[in-house]
Parts: structure tokens; C-alpha cells; sequence
């Protein structure tokens, strides 16, 4: 069964021999305590909604989860964190508004630096400038923030609920998938002093 143990704000529970972390923070002190190159594995689960909460899902579907297999490695610069993580999120399309469900998948691969020596407990240096990636006086180690910053780069910039969608009316704001509202197209601003010639 994997070494680490959680805080005693964090939840692990154990499935076959793996742990499944409901809480992304580890006290990783006995694997940094370990030689260099030492592993932990595990598995990782945490819905969505709270790393993001813009991307909670609509009332009506299934909770998404972000979930995952991770390993942390001991090194020399402090604690590789691999993984690879799946999920999906509710989005809106870009033309219609209307919300479109996409697959996400987030890879993590990230060094988290010590900022107390776990044998001495003298406070390190940092020269890591991103706080995400440290390992707190606690020997915590925090994926709340690096996962958070997966989901979002991982969400693709442009999605669409069908190729052909129509968009909105940008008169009343009809959704013109459901149907043509009737609405005659606001002329083109380029054309407006040559229309202004014509009414004189």
C-alpha cells in the first residue's frame, strides 16, 4: 500500500492496494526521508466544480470528476509529480451559448520543492518562484493549484455544439438553431455612408 499519509484535513481511502485522495494535499515526509529516486503511486479524484466552479455542471447531469493515477519520485531538486488525469467539463459554444460536454485530459508533470529540510529542519532557500510548487514547513504537498492550472489549459479555446451551428440573432438574441426569429440584419457599419448617400 502507498507510504504517504494525508493531513488530518485530507480524506485516503483504500481501494485494493492503492489510495484514492478525495484531498490533494500528501505529507510526503517519509519519501523525502527516502534515498534518492524513491517512489509513491497512487490515485487521484476530486470533482471538478472544486477547482474550478465556473465549470460546475448543469443541475441535471452527473458530477464531474477529475480522476487519475499519479506517481511522486524523489529527486535531487525535491518531488516529481507524474500523471495523467481524465475528466469532462461542460463548456459553451462558442456560437450559441449552449453548453457542449468535452473530454478533458490533463497530464501532470511537475517538481515540487522542499522549503524545510526534512532531516534538520532548517528552512531552504527557495529559488522555485511559483508557491504552487512548494512542499510547505509541514513536508505538505499541495496539487490543488498545479491541477487547477491543467484543467484550464487543457479546455480548448474554441467548441462548438455542431459544425453548422447557426449562432445567436444579434438583434433579439434567438438561438437560430431553434429556428429563424424574423429579425432583418443590422447593415454593415462599412456601408453606412454610402446608404446615407442613397436616402438623401
Amino acid at each position: 500500500m502507498m507510504a504517504w499519509h494525508s493531513k488530518a484535513a485530507s480524506r485516503q481511502v483504500a481501494v485494493g492496494q492503492r489510495i484514492v485522495a478525495e484531498n490533494l494535499s500528501f505529507n510526503i515526509a517519509q519519501l523525502l526521508k527516502d534515498p534518492i529516486g524513491a517512489t509513491r503511486a497512487g490515485d487521484v479524484e476530486v470533482k471538478l466544480a472544486r477547482l474550478i466552479p465556473d465549470l460546475e455542471q448543469e443541475p441535471e447531469a452527473p458530477e464531474a470528476v477529475l480522476s487519475g493515477s499519479v506517481r511522486l519520485m524523489h529527486t535531487q531538486g525535491g518531488v516529481l509529480v507524474q500523471g495523467k488525469l481524465r475528466t469532462e467539463a461542460s463548456v459553451p459554444c462558442s456560437r450559441c451559448l449552449q453548453p457542449v460536454v468535452v473530454p478533458l485530459d490533463v497530464e501532470l508533470e511537475e517538481i515540487f520543492a522542499p522549503t524545510i529540510d526534512v532531516v534538520s529542519g532548517r528552512t531552504l532557500a527557495m529559488e522555485e518562484q511559483d508557491r504552487a510548487l512548494w512542499i510547505d514547513e509541514h513536508h505538505v504537498l499541495d496539487m490543488t493549484e498545479v491541477l487547477r492550472q491543467g484543467v484550464l489549459v487543457a479546455l480548448p479555446m474554441h467548441v462548438f455544439c455542431q459544425e453548422d451551428c447557426k449562432g445567436l440573432c444579434s438583434v433579439c438574441g434567438q438561438n437560430l438553431n431553434e429556428g429563424d426569429c424574423g429579425c432583418e440584419p443590422e447593415p454593415d457599419p462599412r456601408w453606412s455612408a454610402l446608404l446615407n448617400m442613397l436616402e438623401e
